[in-house]
């Protein structure tokens, strides 16, 4: 009996010891947030789009507009991209569209059906003032998103130009656990990240052109903008979409594919993951492909590359 209350007492000890650590664990990350806020300032404009904000960033002034569109829980898409598009802003319009829960837009607990973000996207573009046809730049997930506004909206896309881009059969095989994306959701919005050594430093921060303070104003954007709800909710539907997106067919139109060697995160061997958008792009009359011998965010390694590849591919349309 007394070894049993006294394995209660530690139990309890133990427990109240772990509610204190998490308490200042939250209340540091709180603390921290506010310290950052003015590193979090708006890089572009904020766009209303129903009923909450997008926030759209714009450079250049081309007659042909890029729209560059970030891949799965990339938590600054404007920064992320940075070292591709400042290579390209001289002779095209650039365009980044942070979607809900993405950099500076609003966190929104809503479905995240393809349609949807399709639609967000547009609007934001209609309301910064800008006019189809687009060349879309996406990046991993966001591939879906493209394929499906070619084949829904063919009139507003002039070429793909896909960043390592996600077409509907990587996602028949891909085992994605949810369940460990909503614990990390849960320590970000705790703040035990910010003890995590180096789990700030992303790949634009580490091999991209990025200013020091562009390095500071992307990790306080990382601390506010990981494993968002809204974030969740589109992994979660990830598959859905997919296979919407396939049943929609192959779009026929210009598309420069980047394939990187699968390393990085995408949990395919490097074989496996060029071999499915390579099959893919097959069916595309006149479609290209590049093949990198990088990670899978490939416009922080071969920036250079890839924004000289772009004008080329763009010359000849």
């Amino acid at each position: 009996m007394r070894k049993r209350k006294k394995a209660i007492k530690i139990f309890f000890a133990v427990a109240a010891a772990v509610l204190v650590l998490l308490l200042i664990v939250y209340v540091n990350h709180q603390i921290r947030l506010r310290m950052e806020k003015e590193l979090r300032f708006p890089l572009g404009r904020m766009v209303e789009v129903d009923g909450h904000n997008m926030s759209i960033y714009m450079e250049g002034t081309g007659d042909t507009t890029l729209v560059f569109m970030a891949g799965g829980g990339t938590c600054s898409p404007i920064l992320d991209f940075k070292s591709l598009y400042s290579l390209l802003s001289d002779t095209y319009r650039i365009v980044v569209v942070e979607k809900f829960g993405y950099g500076f837009s609003d966190v929104v607990d809503r479905d995240r059906d393809i349609d949807s973000i399709l639609e967000d996207t547009r609007t934001a573009l209609a309301a910064a003032g800008l006019n189809a046809p687009y060349v879309l730049c996406p990046h991993s997930m966001s591939g879906l998103e493209a394929l499906y506004w070619a084949r829904k909206y063919p009139d507003e896309v002039s070429a793909i130009i896909g960043l390592d881009m996600a077409v509907p059969e990587y996602y028949e095989s891909m085992n994605i656990n949810i369940p460990l994306i909503h614990i990390a959701g849960w320590a970000a919005n705790m703040g035990v990240t910010r003890f995590i050594p180096g789990i700030s430093d992303s790949d634009a921060i580490k091999y991209g052109m990025l200013s020091e303070n562009e390095k500071e104003i992307y990790k306080a954007v990382f601390y506010n903008r990981t494993a968002t709800v809204t974030m969740i909710n589109e992994t979660e539907q990830v598959k859905e979409n997919a296979e919407k997106v396939n049943g929609m067919g192959v779009p026929q139109l210009p598309m420069l594919l980047f394939i990187s060697n699968g390393s990085g995160g995408t949990g395919f061997d490097k074989e496996t993951w060029r071999k499915i958008p390579i099959e893919y792009l097959s069916q595309v009359d006149g479609g290209k492909y590049i093949e990198l011998n990088c990670p899978h965010y490939v416009h922080d390694y071969e920036y250079k590359a890839i924004s000289e590849n772009i004008i080329a591919f763009l010359q000849e349309q």
